[in-house]
């Protein structure tokens, strides 16, 4: 049987692809949607009219990230072996456990931690009843006071200002300062997915929890409009794994996150 890299342009065709494993892909499934798709290439592996496995490269103006992810590490092997000549000279990537010693074949690869993917399995406690009135929404008019936030409270942080109109970033105000925050990287109402992320509380508001609370409003938002709710955590922070865990989410794969420069 043959199989080649091919790219593939039909989001049908990638969507089945994705569908097969929800869990790993709710980012990329997220990046389906009109709003993010002009930003996306993707590329498999295809035998006999079958795709075996999926990357995505996703390019903006702060740089390209590929996201390989899968769990049937051959699979992964061929398609970033063919795939690597054709990718940028410096790159951010999401790999699956395993596939950075592939790529290190064709880049310098420097580590960034591992990481996990938690989904929301167990809605119980998101759907309780919550403090509603500490939460307020935040849409593009509140720009400069998020980006400000942000540098006290997650300097370094990516944060992609667009994810503002979509008005479902939520924030906590104490005597009339944003004291916490819970927004997305990936919103789709026609692929029905989220991805939570610019999850954080400012240093002078800590140990109160209301990232608890605000990422709570925030799940209890969403499960009325999606059907996948995700989110990706450094494994080495214990306190925000236990509080997804408090709300219902659910480790479903690590991964590992690298800067690549390719070899000269």
């Amino acid at each position: 049987m043959d199989s080649r890299l091919v790219q593939l342009t039909e989001r049908e065709k990638i969507e089945a692809v994705l569908r097969r494993d929800a869990p790993l892909h709710f980012y990329a499934l997220g990046d389906l949607d009109d709003f993010f798709f002009p930003r996306t290439r993707w590329f498999g592996i295809e035998e006999d009219g079958n795709i075996r496995s999926i990357a995505l490269l996703y390019e903006s103006s702060d740089g390209a990230v590929l996201h390989a992810l899968g769990r049937d590490f051959p699979d992964y092997e061929e398609l970033l072996s063919a795939l690597a000549p054709a990718l940028p000279e410096r790159l951010y990537a999401h790999l699956s456990p395993g596939l950075a010693s592939v790529i290190a074949r064709h880049y310098a690869v420097a580590p960034c931690g591992t990481h996990l993917k938690m989904v929301l399995e167990d809605s119980a406690a998101c759907r309780g009843a919550a403090a509603e009135h500490e939460v307020v929404a935040l849409g593009a008019v509140d720009l400069p006071e998020v980006e400000a936030f942000y540098a006290a409270a997650y300097p370094g942080n990516w944060f992609d200002a667009r994810m503002l109109h979509t008005e479902r970033y939520l924030g906590i105000r104490i005597d009339g300062e944003l004291a916490a925050i819970a927004g997305l990287h990936v919103h789709s109402l026609r692929y029905k997915i989220a991805a939570l992320g610019n999850i954080a509380t400012h240093p002078r508001h800590r140990r109160r929890g209301l990232a608890y609370l605000v990422t709570r409003a925030l799940c209890r938002r969403l499960l009325d409009e999606v059907d996948v709710i995700g989110l990706n955590v450094d494994r080495e922070n214990a306190g925000a794994i236990d509080l997804y865990r408090r709300l219902g989410f659910r480790p479903t794969a690590p991964y590992e996150e690298v800067t690549l420069t390719k070899h000269r």
